[in-house]
């Protein structure tokens, strides 16, 4: 196994590790609402383990993407799917009510509507 498949083998892991924690995370929320230490312990890890596949993703698009290498032909149906799930990570955590609350076009649009 060449050592591009085993970095994005590692990737592949992360995910489904913030994948589980994540569905742990609502599971504990619906079940068990008032053990707030569980559900803390479990943010906590879930922040640890994004910002590791953040990380990680970071250095596979460096990596693909120098341009004094070509390494498209490189790109196989995985690093696709880590491609398209690591766009969705970045958009679903986004601070969105940071944008939304101090973005000038949305303060003229509120106060139109308002």
């Amino acid at each position: 196994m060449k050592y591009f498949d085993i970095y994005v083998t590692l990737i592949l892991m992360v995910k489904i590790v913030f994948v589980i924690l994540a569905v742990y995370r609502l599971y504990v929320k619906a079940k068990k609402p008032q053990d707030k230490k569980l559900l803390e312990t479990i943010e906590f890890w879930k922040s640890k383990v994004e910002f590791l596949f953040i990380t990680l993703m970071s250095i596979l698009l460096i990596y693909l993407f120098n341009p004094r290498a070509n390494r498209i032909n490189i790109i196989d149906s995985e690093t696709k799917l880590l491609l398209y799930l690591f766009g969705f990570v970045l958009l679903l955590t986004e601070s969105w009510s940071d944008f939304i609350h101090e973005s000038l076009f949305f303060k003229k649009f509120q106060s139109i509507l308002a």
